[in-house]
Parts: C-alpha cells; structure tokens; sequence
C-alpha cells in the first residue's frame, strides 16, 4: 500500500465516474467510480501521514539534577 495505490484508485475511480458513459445493468459506474475515488484519496492521506510520523521521534534526557529534558528530532532520511 501507498502511494501508487492511492493515485491508481483515484485515477480509476474518476475514470469511472467522470468519462466512462457505458451502462450495466443494475450497476451503477458512476457510484463506483467516486467510491474508488474517495478509497484512493483515503490511501493518500493515510500514507502521508503515516510517512510524516514515522519520521519524528522524541527523547527524554534525565539530567544529573532530576531534571528533564524533552528533544524532538526529526529524521529526514527517505524512507525505504
């Protein structure tokens, strides 16, 4: 899964929905093609954000005093 799904889906679905004028009886292409549009933007955002979080991370310093020390650090390294 990821991005590639998500723009086949898309590309796909608004194929269906938009350009194609064929019909089937009791199918509806057109509520197929914006089902599998709305699934392929779903896969998108969910791929993004997935990406987006697995490239942060957070560490806890505990200092010599008891304190502590909360760092972000993003890893911008690409991802597969």
């Amino acid at each position: 899964m990821g991005y590639g799904l998500g723009v086949l889906l898309t590309a796909a679905g608004l194929i269906l929905a938009l350009a194609v004028q064929d019909s089937i009886e009791a199918i509806d292409l057109t509520m197929i093609g914006w089902i599998l549009t709305g699934a392929g933007v779903l896969v998108l955002v969910l791929t993004a954000a997935t990406v987006a979080r697995g490239r942060r991370s957070e560490a806890v310093t505990t200092h010599a005093d008891g304190s502590h020390t909360v760092t972000e650090r993003r890893d911008d390294r690409p991802v597969g």
